[in-house]
């Protein structure tokens, strides 16, 4: 996304016939612009997390493990150290410590019933990489919503997202740990795009702003097909973030904030037009449709892939230069 605001590449208009920069001008429209801190508190968390990750992991008491000419990675670090390279080059700490702190097993969800696994992956991290990747992410995307629709709208965004990603990843994937926020910062990015298109008729230029939505959707999603990339959790926050977005980032009709100052002849009578009360309605069925069915099939520990053959497609396209082990 960079620091490009999609929705302001267009016209001006106000009462006397033009439009304004649809994000920014409706915001200073209804007086009310929101200061950001949710997202830098949720960075701060991830990154004090991650720290303490390190700490437990503590690479240099497991060095008798490593074999011989394996060594940590920046080993004046002492405890904070990371694992050896050839294991894995995102330094990170290693799979076991990933699994004590509360990384996403299938196994420990459906069999031993520790569902606080989907709420605790969310917050950890594969490595400094990784990490770094999430958070430039969430800083970008984050931010500008959280600044134009509150911390609340936002929060409950990002943690229904990266639920959804991360319900849909398990029950595809049962052999591996799974960690990141991957789901819930997708699910960020395709709110944008239900927010254009349930709000679509107070804004100008919508059409190259849906253009480059959807490129940047169509990007992320082909980089899941990538192997070790989890497309399931993408697609699952996809599909949450999107519905959400439809719920929850409705904007009045324009002129519904002007209304006081109109004759009442002219007033509008409804703060939202009837297609966005529909979009709403249906989003808000399937939200709770989808969730209920995700989570009662997760915890009888049903296994999707058993049921649908074409679907480890999404995640790993499989070529003759990779394997795709998951599938």
């Amino acid at each position: 996304m960079g620091n490009r605001d999609l929705e302001r590449e267009g016209g001006t208009k106000s009462r006397n016939g033009t439009y304004p920069p649809p994000t920014a001008n409706y915001v200073e429209n209804s007086g009310l612009q929101w200061t950001s801190w949710l997202v830098p508190m949720i960075v701060v968390t991830n990154v004090a997390m991650f720290i303490v990750i390190m700490f437990v992991n503590n690479c240099p008491s497991n060095i008798n493990n490593f074999g011989r000419g394996r060594q940590c990675v920046a080993r004046f670090l002492g405890k904070l150290s990371f694992q050896p390279l050839q294991d894995n080059p995102l330094f990170e700490p290693s799979s076991s410590t990933l699994e004590k702190l509360g990384a996403l097993e299938w196994d420990k969800v459906v069999n031993e019933h520790q569902g606080w696994r989907l709420f605790t992956c969310i917050w950890l991290h594969a490595g400094v990489v990784h990490l770094l990747a999430n958070m430039l992410s969430l800083v970008f995307i984050g931010i500008r919503l959280e600044q134009q629709f509150g911390f609340f709208r936002v929060g409950i965004i990002y943690l229904l997202s990266g639920i959804g990603g991360i319900v849909l990843s398990c029950l595809f994937i049962q052999h591996s740990i799974s960690v990141g926020a991957f789901g819930a910062l997708f699910g960020l990015l395709v709110a944008m795009l239900s927010e254009l298109l349930t709000n679509w008729t107070i804004y100008t230029n919508k059409a190259a702003a849906l253009f480059t939505l959807i490129i940047i959707i169509a990007i992320n999603l082909a980089v899941g097909l990538l192997p070790h990339v989890d497309n399931y959790a993408h697609i699952g926050g996809f599909m949450s973030g999107f519905l959400l977005g439809f719920v929850l980032l409705l904007r009045p009709q324009f002129g519904w904030l002007e209304r006081q100052h109109l004759p009442a002849e002219a007033r509008l009578k409804s703060k939202f037009k009837v297609y966005q009360y529909v979009l709403l309605l249906i989003a808000s069925i399937l939200l709770i449709v989808g969730f209920t069915v995700g989570l009662v099939m997760l915890f009888r520990g049903v296994k999707a892939n058993e049921h649908c053959s074409w679907c480890r497609y999404l995640s790993c396209l499989r070529t003759s230069r990779w394997r795709c082990e998951n599938n």
